[in-house]
């Protein structure tokens, strides 16, 4: 499988299998962050989760994917290194913390830290990684020895080709789809207790 095509799997991936999840969400009062995991053999759906955080404010979109991937019986969970980790924007410290701990060697995001910032009225990402772990603009090692990141507007940006347009032309609707649900959790977020809201 080309890169083309993985970039293709991965946007349908947050449109048909995050999306819907985290728009059912949101109407609960959550924040707009969602996940999946992959198998890299097939690209086949594992698990998709989204931010739950009105439950427990540790359940962002990461966790409450992989939490749901680890409730998975172990005859048909994969092993995570077998598998693509997908997060619809970069993940925060904590979910950065438990995709290595929970041992995936990837992950792939739609929305970099600036994104959640600029776009979306979500500053804390950024504001953590700077105020605790002195990371200026969230510069984390984005290869290491536990794992290599890969900002999907980036991949596309690097392609060349016809479909180049046509991917970016889906991420731009996923855009406007995100940023309808971004505006719906500003509007409600004061009426759930939510500590970082």
């Amino acid at each position: 499988m080309n890169s083309g095509e993985l970039i293709d799997r991965l946007l349908a991936v947050l449109d048909e299998d995050v999306l819907p999840l985290t728009s059912e969400a949101v109407k609960q009062g959550n924040k707009i962050f969602g996940a999946a995991i992959l198998k890299k053999s097939n690209l086949d759906l594992v698990i998709a989760g989204t931010n739950e955080e009105t439950e427990n404010p540790l359940f962002h979109g990461e966790i409450s994917c992989l939490n749901r991937f680890w409730a998975l019986p172990e005859k048909v969970r994969p092993d995570p290194k077998q598998c693509l980790f997908l997060s619809s924007h970069e993940p925060c410290s904590l979910c950065l913390s438990a995709i290595t701990w929970s041992g995936f060697d990837n992950f792939y995001y739609l929305f970099s830290y600036e994104d959640s910032r600029d776009e979306f009225a979500i500053p804390h990402d950024l504001n953590i990684l700077n105020e605790v772990f002195k990371c200026d603009d969230g510069s984390y090692a984005p290869v290491n020895a536990y794992w290599r990141s890969y900002y999907l507007v980036d991949l596309v940006e690097k392609e060349s080709g016809p479909k180049q347009q046509s991917r970016m032309d889906k991420i731009n609707a996923l855009w406007k789809q995100y940023g309808r649900l971004s505006t719906s959790y500003q509007d409600k977020k004061s009426q759930q207790y939510i500590p970082l809201a």
